[in-house]
C-alpha cells in the first residue's frame, strides 16, 4: 500500500511538472520519439529507395528512361512543396491529427504504388506519397522539440537524426535487395506494416490537439495566394533541378520558363507572406539569426549529405562495375557509423558548443572528400571503406549540433515554422547539390577526355608503345593482325573513358570538400545550441 501510495504521488508530481513546463515526462516521451522517428525514417528512405529499381520499373511498365524519371521527380516536387506548409497545416488541423493523416496517406499511397499497372498510375501515387511524406519530416522534428526538455534534446534529436542521416544509404541497400529478391513492387509494400505500426503508435502516444487553438486558427482566412505562389516557386525550382541536366539546362525553353516562373513567384511569395497577418508560411521566423544561418548551413549540409551519396553509387556502379546490392553494402558501414555516432553525440551535444562540433564536422568531411579524390583505376571496396565510414561519422558532427543550434533557441511558438523552413533548405540543398554535381561531372569528364585524346597521336612514343603492346596481346589470343589492331584501339579508348571518368569523380569530391571548407564563416552566425524559452506549450 505504501509503495502504491508513493507511486501515486510520483505520478502526480510528473503530471504537475508536465503541466508547468509543457514537456512530457517518463517513458511516454520515448514512445513519442520512436513514433515521430518512424514517420521520418519512412519518408527519407523512400526518397532514395526507388532509384535502384527504375530499370525494372521501366521494363515492367514499358516506359522510356525520361518517363520513368518522373517516378522520382514527382515525389521530390510534391515533397518540397508540402514541407514549408507543414507548420500551417498542423495549426489548422492540429499537430497530432495532421501527423496521423500524413502517416495514413503515406501508407495508402505506398500500397497504390505497389499495385500500379501503368506509369501514370505509379507517378500519381508517388505524388500523393510525396505530399503526405512532406508533412512527416518537419512535423516529426517539431514534435520532438516540443516533447523533450532542452537538457534532453540531444538524445531526442539523435533518435530522429539516425533515420535522416542513415536513410539515404539504407534506401539503395534495401531497394536493391527487395528488387533483386522479391521484385520492385515490394519496395512500396514494405511500408505497409511499418506505416500501420506508426499510425497505431501515433494514435496512442501523441498528445491530443488543443481544440481551442485549432478552432482559432481555422477562423483565420486561408492564404490561397501564398499557397499558390509557393507551389509555383518551389515546385518550379525543384522541377528545374530534377529535369535541367536532361534538357541541357537553359538551352531548353521549358527550363528557361520554369526558372523565370520560379524566380518571379518567389519574389511575390516573399512580399505576400511578409505583408499579411496570417501567412501560409511564416517567414518572420527568419528574424532569428541562428535559424537564418542554420538554414543556409542546412542547404550546404544537404549538398554534402545527398550529393556525396549521389556520387559514390555512380562511381561504384559506373566505374567499378558494382551491382545495386553491392553498392548498397558498400554504403552500409557508413550508415552504421552515422547511427553509432548519433547516439554517442546525443549524450553530449547539449553540453558542448554546437559551433565547435559543426566546425569539426565540416573540417572532417572536407578531409574525407579530399581522401576520396585520391581514387585510381585500381580503387576497390577496401579503398572506399574507411573514407565512407568517416564520412558517415563526420556528417553527424554537423547534422545533430546544427539542428540544435538552428532550432534549439527558438521560442516554442516559432519551432514548427522554423523546423519546416530548416528541413526545406536541406531538401533543396540536396537537389541543388545533385544538379550541380551531375552537370559538373559531365563537363569535367569531357574536359579530361579532350586532354587525354590530345595526347593520343601516332607521334607520341608512349601511345605507340602501348598500342603495339595491346596489339601483340590480342594477337596472342588468336586474333589476326588487323582485328588485333582494331581491338587494341578500342581497348585504348576504353582506358581513356575510364581514366577521364575517374578524374571527373575526383574533381567533384574535391568540389564538395571545398564547399564545406568555405562554409566555416557561417559558424559565427549560429547559436550555441543552448536551452530554449521555457514557457508552456499551447495545445
Amino acid at each position: 500500500m505504501a509503495t502504491a501510495h508513493r507511486s501515486s504521488h510520483a505520478k502526480q508530481r510528473n503530471r504537475a511538472r508536465d503541466s508547468q513546463t509543457g514537456y512530457v515526462q517518463g517513458p511516454l516521451k520515448w514512445a513519442i520519439a520512436l513514433t515521430a522517428s518512424l514517420g521520418a525514417i519512412l519518408e527519407v528512405i523512400d526518397t532514395s529507395i526507388v532509384n535502384v529499381a527504375l530499370t525494372d520499373i521501366q521494363a515492367t511498365l514499358g516506359a522510356t528512361v525520361t518517363e520513368v524519371g518522373w517516378v522520382v521527380t514527382g515525389y521530390a516536387i510534391a515533397n518540397v512543396v508540402l514541407i514549408p506548409l507543414s507548420a500551417w497545416l498542423g495549426d489548422v488541423f492540429g499537430k497530432k491529427t495532421y501527423f496521423v493523416f500524413s502517416m495514413v496517406g503515406f501508407t495508402l499511397a505506398s500500397v497504390l504504388c505497389g499495385f500500379a499497372v501503368n506509369l501514370p498510375m505509379l507517378v500519381i501515387a508517388r505524388i500523393l506519397q510525396g505530399l503526405c511524406g512532406g508533412g512527416l519530416l518537419a512535423k516529426a522534428q517539431t514534435i520532438l522539440f516540443e516533447t523533450f526538455s532542452p537538457e534532453e534534446q540531444g538524445l531526442a534529436q539523435a533518435v530522429f537524426g539516425v533515420g535522416v542521416i542513415a536513410g539515404p544509404a539504407i534506401g539503395p541497400t534495401l531497394g536493391g535487395y527487395l528488387t533483386d529478391t522479391l521484385g520492385w513492387r515490394w519496395i512500396f509494400f514494405i511500408n505497409l506494416p511499418i506505416g500501420v505500426l506508426a499510425v497505431v503508435m501515433a494514435v496512442l502516444f501523441l498528445r491530443p490537439d488543443s481544440k481551442q487553438r485549432v478552432n482559432t486558427r481555422r477562423q483565420q482566412s486561408i492564404d490561397w495566394w501564398g499557397i499558390g505562389l509557393l507551389i509555383v516557386a518551389v515546385g518550379g525550382l525543384q522541377t528545374l533541378l530534377e529535369e535541367g541536366e536532361k534538357n541541357d539546362w537553359f538551352e531548353s525553353q521549358l527550363i528557361t520558363l520554369l526558372a523565370i516562373a520560379a524566380a518571379v513567384s518567389l519574389v511575390l511569395f516573399i512580399i505576400r507572406e511578409l505583408s499579411i497577418k496570417a501567412p501560409a508560411v511564416d517567414l518572420r521566423v527568419l528574424r532569428h539569426r541562428s535559424l537564418a544561418a542554420g538554414s543556409v548551413y542546412s542547404g550546404i549540409l544537404g549538398m554534402g549529405l545527398y550529393g556525396a551519396l549521389f556520387a559514390v553509387p555512380l562511381f561504384a556502379q559506373g566505374v567499378l562495375g558494382f551491382s545495386a546490392m553491392q553498392t548498397g553494402f558498400l554504403l552500409a558501414p557508413g550508415a552504421l557509423a552515422s547511427a553509432i555516432m548519433m547516439v554517442l553525440l546525443g549524450k553530449i551535444s547539449s553540453k558542448v558548443d554546437a559551433r565547435l562540433l559543426v566546425g569539426l564536422g565540416a573540417i572532417g568531411t572536407t578531409l574525407v572528400m579530399f581522401d576520396l579524390a585520391r581514387i585510381t583505376p585500381q580503387s576497390g571496396t577496401e579503398d572506399l571503406f574507411w573514407p565512407l565510414v568517416w564520412r558517415g561519422a563526420t556528417t553527424v558532427l554537423m547534422f545533430l549540433p546544427l539542428s540544435l543550434a538552428a532550432l534549439g533557441s527558438l521560442p516554442k511558438q516559432d519551432i514548427s515554422a522554423g523546423s519546416g523552413f530548416y528541413n526545406l533548405t536541406r531538401q533543396l540543398g540536396g537537389s541543388i547539390g545533385i544538379a550541380i554535381l551531375t552537370t559538373l561531372l559531365e563537363q569535367r569528364e569531357a574536359f579530361h577526355k579532350s586532354i587525354l585524346l590530345a595526347k593520343l597521336t601516332p607521334y607520341n612514343l608512349q601511345t605507340t608503345q602501348r598500342l603495339d603492346a595491346l596489339t601483340a596481346l590480342f594477337q596472342s589470343r588468336g586474333f589476326d593482325a588487323t582485328t588485333a589492331h582494331h581491338q587494341a584501339i578500342a581497348s585504348l579508348e576504353q582506358l581513356i573513358n575510364t581514366q577521364s571518368a575517374i578524374l571527373s569523380y575526383a574533381d567533384i569530391f574535391r568540389f564538395v570538400g571545398i564547399i564545406f571548407l568555405c562554409s566555416l564563416p557561417l559558424l559565427f552566425f549560429l547559436g550555441k545550441g543552448g536551452a530554449r524559452a521555457k514557457a508552456p506549450i499551447a495545445h
